[in-house]
């Protein structure tokens, strides 16, 4: 129930969803991919994959300096749900 209620605390933003999105459609993205999609600074759009990796919702793979992102897949129902309408 705690993970939950992380996630879905984590889900609380139009950003965080707006990075969901976009990570939905591109399956992987670099941090500053991810930055210029949703139009936010470089450093504003890490903390927001923080968050959203400490809820469980990204992981990420480190190639060479670039960090990359993607959905933690399988993604609780009721977060598939809130994907699903976007």
């Amino acid at each position: 129930m705690k993970e939950l209620e992380r996630q879905l605390k984590a889900l609380a933003n139009r950003r965080r969803l707006a990075i969901l999105k976009f990570l939905k459609n591109q399956r992987k993205a670099s941090v500053g991919d991810i930055a210029k999609e949703i139009k936010l600074s470089f450093k504003s759009t890490s903390r927001h994959l923080a968050v959203l990796l400490a809820a469980d919702l990204v992981e990420r793979e480190q190639v060479n300096l670039n960090m990359f992102y993607a959905l933690h897949l399988p993604l609780a129902t009721p977060v598939k749900e809130v994907l699903g309408l976007l």
